[in-house]
C-alpha cells in the first residue's frame, strides 16, 4: 500500500498503527531518545526507527540535536489538520443525526397507534423471531 501524500492522511497513516500511538503517548510525558522508546516493545530498533520516520514525516514529532544526544519530542500542533477535519465532520455528522432524529420523531408521531404496539415507537427494534428457521438445522 503506497503512502499517502497529503498532510492529511500521512497524520490518520500515523495515528492508525497502535505502536506509533503508544510512542505518541510515551512522548506525551517528555522528550526521549529512540534507546528510551524502544524498552516497551518487543521489536528491533530499526523497526522503532521506522515508526519513528512516520511519525515524523506526519509532524507528530520532531527529532531534535543535542551533541550526539538525539532526542525525540512531541509536536502536538502536528494534530491541528486531523482536528479541523474532524471537528468540520463531526458538526455535519451531528446534523445529519439530529435531523434523522426529527424524521424518526415526526413518523413515530404519526404513526396510527393500536393498544398492542402503543409503546413501540417508529424505529425501534422488534422482537427477534424464528421466522423460516429451523433450530434443529442450527
Amino acid at each position: 500500500m503506497p503512502i499517502a501524500t497529503d498532510p492529511l492522511s500521512r497524520i490518520f497513516f500515523a495515528l492508525a498503527d497502535p505502536t506509533r500511538r503508544a510512542v505518541l503517548d510515551q512522548l506525551s510525558t517528555g522528550p526521549a531518545s529512540v534507546n528510551d522508546i524502544a524498552k516497551p516493545f518487543a521489536m528491533s530498533r530499526p523497526a522503532i526507527s521506522q515508526h519513528l520516520r512516520v511519525l515524523e514525516e506526519a509532524g507528530l514529532i520532531e527529532r531534535t540535536r543535542t551533541g550526539q544526544f538525539r532526542p525525540c519530542v512531541l509536536r502536538p500542533e502536528g494534530l491541528t489538520d486531523a482536528e479541523q477535519w474532524i471537528e468540520q465532520h463531526r458538526s455535519r455528522w451531528q446534523s445529519r443525526f439530529d435531523q434523522l432524529d426529527d424524521v424518526l420523531r415526526e413518523l413515530n408521531d404519526r404513526a396510527p397507534k393500536s393498544p398492542g404496539d402503543a409503546n413501540t415507537p417508529v424505529g425501534s427494534k422488534m422482537p427477534d423471531t424464528d421466522v423460516g428457521t429451523n433450530e434443529e438445522e442450527s
